[in-house]
């Protein structure tokens, strides 16, 4: 099923929204000092092209630059890819057969807005842990 929903995906929106994370990734390696939001960003289209079967876990190790790069990011490209999660989810809900594709592309506005700190990981190995209270990776 996840196979099928990826294929699903890909044609409909994945591969547009992709495109869009790698003009963002290109932009920021253009820019000597964004590089490694040009590299999060590359991952994120990564995600984008084939996002069932894997989630985002974050790493609670990331520290005060992910945090400081994260709003830096929001301020230059992550609002736009947000934007384009949320125009794109909207509209494969407006029929049944795309109601979960909508929700995928919801799933990926607060990664598209916060890419730093975060790991994409296959989604059978995150578990929750009873005691944080969060899922991570296993």
């Amino acid at each position: 099923m996840k196979t099928l929903l990826n294929i699903i995906w890909l044609v409909l929106c994945g591969f547009w929204m992709a495109l869009g994370y790698v003009i963002a990734g290109i932009i920021c390696c253009i820019l000597i000092i964004t590089i490694p939001f040009g590299i999060a960003s590359f991952r994120m289209a990564n995600y984008a092209l084939w996002p069932f079967g894997r989630t985002v876990v974050r790493d609670p190790q990331s520290g005060a630059w992910s945090v400081i790069g994260n709003v830096i990011w929001i301020i230059v490209a992550g609002w736009w890819l947000a934007i384009g999660h949320l125009t794109t989810g909207i509209a494969m809900c407006l029929t049944i057969i795309g109601i979960p594709l909508g929700i995928a592309s919801f799933k990926m506005i607060p990664i598209s807005l916060v890419p730093l700190g975060a790991r994409i990981v296959p989604s059978d190995a995150v578990r929750n842990d009873p005691i944080m209270g969060a899922t991570r990776a296993a």
